[in-house]
């Protein structure tokens, strides 16, 4: 199983961006998606989270700015950043929980979102 993540870049404060994970591979089922990220010089944390469900969790910092959502049919998860600030700027890494033979647990490579101060 493989995780591609894409649609990172350079955007101004206050900008939008879309970024997309899709998982390719010998999958039965995936259980739940979320988006991590990682600062340069911090700890990689938890941005936000969907069920196959469709619930939702979001950090606080990004609640009411992000918004998580999944197309299942298309393995592929996506997060709509919205009123970018420079504290986003991070490497955002896609992680599901997907069935094949048994569940794992995979992360795609990042991709890197850019909001200049």
């Amino acid at each position: 199983v493989q995780l591609q993540a894409s649609g990172g870049g350079l955007v101004q404060e206050g900008g939008s961006l879309r970024l997309s994970c899709v998982a390719s591979g010998s999958i039965i089922r995936i259980n739940n998606m979320a988006w991590f990220r990682q600062a340069p010089g911090k700890q990689r944390e938890l941005v936000a989270t969907i069920t196959s469900a469709g619930s939702t969790n979001y950090a606080d910092s990004v609640k009411g700015r992000f918004t998580i959502s999944r197309d299942n049919a298309k393995n592929t998860v996506y997060l709509q950043m919205n009123n970018l600030k420079p504290e986003d700027t991070a490497v955002y890494y896609c992680n599901a929980d997907v069935f094949t033979r048994q569940l794992n647990n995979y992360w795609g490579q990042g991709t890197l979102v850019t909001v200049p101060a």
